[in-house]
């Protein structure tokens, strides 16, 4: 069957099932990425959306027909596949889940030994070859269970003695998030008012991800009238964790990272902290002000891994929710930063949107969507027009000015080009968003 290579990603496999992503295409995956890693031994997780069991099965069909067993560890978190490569030592991993994507997609996120991203390119390229030897044996489905030791890992990273008895708001948006929390709620002195723990591939709810419009209108409502001290709300397969403070309102990601990088340098002293360059410029700035070394990356979970591994970083994190660690394998997690935020919020006199104000130096948009065909010619003519800016090219384009900049960048994973935009004074803001928008002249999406 002919296979539209535009499911093959930067960073994963993704798309519409069963258009794109059908049990044919995931049965060639799998024995494709056996063939690319050589592997003896993969581990295979899924999340709960209507087709992950179907491609699980063809894809692990995939797998041991090239002769590698396949350890099976059921409905996970993404972040529980990661783990399990890096605790366990196997050769490769597939996550099936198209994470925050709406519920026609599916996909894949594929690791090596190491938990190291395999880019979906790759995959791609190994699938044009297809003529792969014949296997004499075949291999194995394993089950195992890694639930216990995930979470004595996961509850290394925090001191839950120090954790006061908050009232917390936790929206896991039907997707996997609502299978963990409840296996962590015993061990916590919190109340935890429960919205959306079924897992249910429709999403019924509301939108996997957590920006989308509307997302967080239930736990914003909930939040207030409970008089909740704070909330989170986690995507489609969990791997997006965002903070939502007592008055109701969305933390940027970016905010978190700097909670999150405190506590870090903290315990680590001149730690390098990465961020991508969509983060506010406060970023950098204040983990210089804590005595951090900040590193600037693409955007990308893959990219802020890379540059963790390459500075020797501690942690990173980006706006979309993502925060990686160190002592995590380098991997993702968001159940690492829902602990650790617990602490910081209990250790603080203050209350979450105080906390939060202090962090946020500069006003700053929320990232704005264009769908545009011709990319290249619009990031050009930007180009030419803040000539006199300071430009850069790390992702898109860059442009600095000493009382605003922006970013205008192509979306690895979505028919669009996004925009960012910071400045000193709303005003500014205001003056300079209009100008872009007008610039760029093409349909905007979302906001």
């Amino acid at each position: 069957m002919k296979i539209n290579p535009n499911i093959f990603r930067a960073y994963d496999i993704r798309g519409i099932y069963p258009q794109e992503i059908n049990e044919e295409v995931a049965f060639k995956i799998g024995q494709a990425f056996v063939e690319y890693l050589k592997a003896k031994k993969v581990v295979v997780g899924r999340d709960c959306r209507l087709s992950s069991t179907s491609l699980f099965e063809a894809m692990t069909k995939g797998i041991i027909e090239r002769g590698s067993d396949v350890y099976n560890i059921g409905q996970i978190p993404t972040e529980c596949l990661y783990f399990s490569v890096g605790q366990y030592g196997f050769d490769g991993g597939i996550m099936i889940t198209a994470s925050h994507n709406p519920k026609e997609y599916n996909g894949f996120k594929l690791v090596k030994k190491g938990v190291i991203w395999v880019r979906g390119t790759e995959i791609g390229e190994k699938i044009e070859e297809m003529d792969f030897p014949k296997i004499r044996k075949k291999g194995k489905i394993r089950e195992i269970g890694i639930w216990q030791d995930y979470l004595n890992h996961f509850f290394s990273f925090a001191d839950i003695k120090k954790i006061k008895p908050f009232k917390v708001v936790i929206d896991a948006g039907n997707g996997m998030g609502g299978k963990v929390i409840p296996l962590i709620e015993p061990k916590l002195p919190i109340k935890i008012i429960s919205l959306n723990f079924e897992l249910d591939g429709n999403f019924p709810a509301h939108s996997p991800n957590p920006l989308a419009k509307g997302a967080i209108k239930e736990i914003q409502r909930v939040i207030r009238k409970e008089k909740a001290d704070f909330g989170f709300i986690f995507d489609g397969d969990a791997d997006r964790i965002f903070l939502i403070d007592e008055l109701g309102n969305l933390v940027r990601g970016d905010i978190t990272l700097l909670l999150l990088a405190k506590y870090f340098l903290k315990k680590n002293p001149g730690a390098a902290i990465a961020y991508n360059l969509i983060c506010s410029k406060a970023v950098p700035e204040i983990i210089k002000k804590w005595k951090g070394r900040p590193i600037r990356t693409a955007v990308g979970f893959v990219n802020i891994r890379d540059g963790m591994i390459r500075e020797k970083g501690i942690m990173g994190g980006e706006l979309s929710g993502h925060y990686c660690f160190k002592e995590n394998f380098y991997s993702d997690s968001t159940f690492v930063p829902f602990l650790i935020l617990l602490q910081l919020i209990s250790e603080s006199e203050k209350k979450v949107s105080e906390m939060v104000k202090e962090l946020s130096l500069y006003p700053k948009s929320q990232e704005i969507n264009f769908r545009i065909e011709e990319k290249e010619k619009v990031l050009s003519k930007i180009r030419k027009k803040y000539f006199n800016g300071r430009q850069y090219f790390l992702d898109g384009i860059t442009v600095e000015y000493d009382d605003w900049w922006f970013n205008l960048r192509s979306s690895q994973t979505e028919p669009f080009l996004r925009l960012t935009i910071e400045a000193k004074t709303k005003k500014f803001l205001k003056e300079k968003k209009k100008e872009l928008i007008a610039l760029i002249g093409k349909e905007k999406i979302s906001e």
